[in-house]
């Protein structure tokens, strides 16, 4: 199940969206946009989990927060 993460720093890495997400269950991909440009995150991602569960988790909890 793939969830989108909006408002993300423009120092967000793959790496640092794998390790906020890691706690709600098994993570298959972690993807943070970057500009073609300047290298830097577009502000957004994707996280892709193993299951749907773990994604609604996910949500519940971040949703609405920065």
């Amino acid at each position: 199940a793939q969830i989108f993460v909006g408002n993300l720093s423009w120092s967000a890495t793959n790496d640092t969206l794998h390790e906020t997400f890691k706690a709600f269950g098994d993570i298959l991909d972690c993807i943070v946009l970057r500009d073609r440009l300047n290298g830097r995150s577009r502000g957004f991602g994707f996280v892709t989990f193993d299951n749907t569960e773990s994604a609604q988790k996910a949500i519940e909890t971040w949703n609405g927060n920065e």
